[in-house]
């Protein structure tokens, strides 16, 4: 369908919500608004741009920042009062330093009573930990020094796990073998980091690579 944004039907002080949406993975990374001015230069220059109701202007999403978001496609609900934008997000789309807005998740009752605390993976909380310390750092994390360092420091430290990993596992019992696998895969994610991969990016590539496992 065409996307006329004459028929936008807009709330109150001329504006509408916007859903932006990540284009490859359709996260949700955040929701603003937008009014007839900020649509129109969305469209014409494809970068996401909202209206602010707090300070009450325009503003293009990653003007200061550089997390800018790329507009690959723009659409509303049948009801013509809601947009949704799915974009290429550079950088992180939350101003805390979170890829998504909506990274927070509530415990469903129903995932609560099959899967308990502590079988549920840690990996997206570690990511975001990780995450948070390249963008807020912290005096004395080890973290914050591995992302001071840089690629090369970081590389080494995989190399070390790496290697530490073979010892392990030429060893009796496995808790040694758990411990350096651990240390291997918090490198790794710090790794992630650095290089601006996500955890989704991971998982979309072994799902792809599932018929050759399963031959």
């Amino acid at each position: 369908m065409f996307f006329d944004k004459e028929k936008i039907r807009y709330i109150e002080q001329g504006l509408v919500p916007a859903i932006v949406q990540d284009v490859n993975t359709k996260e949700v990374l955040m929701l603003a608004y937008m009014n007839y001015e900020s649509i129109n230069l969305t469209i014409e220059t494809g970068f996401a741009t909202f209206y602010s109701r707090s300070r009450k202007s325009i503003w293009k999403k990653g003007e200061t920042s550089g997390n800018l978001q790329y507009v690959k496609s723009i659409s509303y609900d049948c009801d013509q009062d809601s947009i949704l934008l799915q974009v290429e997000q550079v950088g992180v789309a939350c101003h805390t330093g979170s890829y998504s807005c909506f990274s927070e998740k509530l415990p469903l009752m129903a995932e609560t009573s099959v899967v308990s605390k502590k079988t549920a993976s840690y990996l997206p909380n570690l990511y975001e930990t990780i995450l948070d310390r390249k963008n807020n750092p912290i005096d004395g994390s080890y973290t914050t020094y591995l992302f001071n360092q840089g690629i090369d420091k970081i590389l080494k430290k995989i190399g070390e796990e790496s290697s530490e990993v073979i010892i392990g596992a030429k060893n009796e019992g496995t808790e040694e073998l758990i411990y350096e696998i651990s240390d291997l895969v918090y490198h790794t994610i710090v790794l992630m980091v650095e290089k601006g991969i996500k955890l989704e990016e991971i998982n979309n590539s072994l799902i792809n690579r599932k018929e050759k496992v399963n031959s």
